[in-house]
């Protein structure tokens, strides 16, 4: 990066308002020059984390002040940023990416909007969207669910729930439950197509594709690191021909309607959430 090519000779003061900035999800390059010119002239900086900001404002020779807003952040912590903005530039920073998508942020943009502030959007690096483009699934509809929930009964019933929509998946997750979240992939759409994206911008930047059964063995094996991007393809139009109902009654004749429903799905590639409905029908 060179730093000169960054630096704008505008000096004059920024109007009063929020200005949400995006700054670079790994590679420092990938900051844009309005982003940079903002973060000059503005008067606060509100962020994550003020060590990992702190970091990349002194990699641009910036100094400002700095105020901690986190999803921990009280209601005191907002109006001060709210008082701040109606009367100075401040600008709202994420430890990395765009602010707001999975990260804090929402409540104060909105209630800048509701009060009357300024409000401002500087285009920049999002890991979704980046992700996306890695993953040569198809990306004329997607839908980003955020991160996958922790627990294995609430993981499984928000995939379920997004099942049948007609787009790719997009998810960020964690290193260490990527494959508890590819385990429970596979055990609804065995079928599909899946991307998982990692460590985007950086050196060891990786995207690898496959079933989810086949995607889960690699990385048992080979223990993944750093941010994951987690795609999942669209739902491949069902063919399937044969009579689900009598698949249906054959499997409850031995298991619950959530196990028939799981087993007919992973057999025909038919939608679970909608066997599962016909399965309690059935059992009735």
């Amino acid at each position: 990066m060179t730093h000169s090519l960054l630096t704008t000779s505008d000096k004059t003061p920024l109007s009063a308002g929020l200005y949400i900035v995006a700054t670079p999800i790994g590679n420092l390059g990938d900051i844009t020059i309005r982003a940079v010119d903002i973060l000059q002239r503005c008067d606060l900086i509100a962020c994550e984390d003020t060590r990992v900001t702190g970091k990349l404002l002194k990699a641009l020779d910036i100094s400002k002040p700095m105020q901690r807003y986190d999803d921990h952040s009280g209601e005191g912590a907002r109006q001060k940023l709210l008082d701040a903005a109606r009367e100075s530039a401040v600008a709202l920073v994420s430890d990395a990416g765009t602010p707001i998508i999975s990260d804090p942020g929402f409540r104060l943009v909105s209630e800048a909007r509701e009060a009357g502030v300024d409000v401002t959007t500087l285009p920049g690096p999002c890991a979704a969207i980046a992700g996306l483009t890695l993953s040569a699934l198809p990306n004329d509809r997607f839908m980003f669910g955020g991160f996958l929930p922790t627990k294995e009964k609430a993981r499984r019933e928000l995939l379920e729930e997004l099942g049948g929509v007609d787009a790719t998946l997009i998810f960020y997750e964690s290193s260490p439950r990527l494959v508890k979240s590819l385990a429970a992939i596979d055990a609804l759409w065995p079928a599909r197509e899946i991307a998982v994206a990692r460590e985007i911008t950086k050196l060891h930047e990786e995207c690898r594709k496959g079933s989810a059964s086949e995607l889960a063995a690699h990385y048992l094996t080979q223990p993944p690191k750093g941010e994951i991007v987690l795609m999942v393809g669209p739902p491949e139009e069902q063919t399937f021909e044969g009579d689900k109902d009598a698949l249906l009654a054959e499997a409850l004749k031995t298991l619950k309607p959530s196990q028939a429903a799981s087993q007919v799905a992973k057999a025909t590639g038919l939608d679970r959430k909608e066997l599962y409905g016909r399965a309690l029908e059935l059992k009735k």
